[in-house]
């Protein structure tokens, strides 16, 4: 070997052993609006409908599901405020906030490989015409 040339191993990069609850993690990050959702309240509390504004293109019935869900694993808080009719905001927990550097890795990521991902499809496609 030259020098300066390091072995090339074929050990994974990341092993998940036995149940490791990759899957759980997987499962809500996964679904099409638990990003969504955690970015927009990354910014602070918001109500329902405010979030139901932002997160362009999910239904009242998906945005209650996806809440419900992220309070269930405990990375949303809901606030319910004794007013008439009762008005009820959402937050991220400790947890929650936690999760958001796994999601800006993975903005981040994105940004960067768009381009050549964009690309790849156009290639494939191009040998693979439906």
């Amino acid at each position: 070997m030259s020098e300066g040339h390091t072995d090339v191993t074929t050990d994974p990069v990341v092993t998940c052993v036995e149940d490791c609850g990759i899957r759980d993690v997987q499962d809500r990050l996964g679904d099409k609006w638990t990003v969504h959702v955690v970015v927009e309240l990354a910014a602070g509390p918001r109500r329902f409908r405010e979030l139901q504004r932002l997160v362009d293109g999910v239904s009242q019935r998906m945005l209650t599901f996806t809440l419900r869900r992220l309070e269930r694993d405990g990375l949303v808080a809901r606030e319910v405020f004794p007013t008439t009719p009762p008005q009820v905001e959402y937050s991220l927990t400790e947890t929650g906030h936690s999760m958001t550097h796994l999601i800006k890795q993975l903005i981040d990521w994105s940004l960067d490989h768009r381009s050549a991902i964009a690309r790849s499809r156009e290639a494939f496609d191009a040998r693979h015409p439906a």
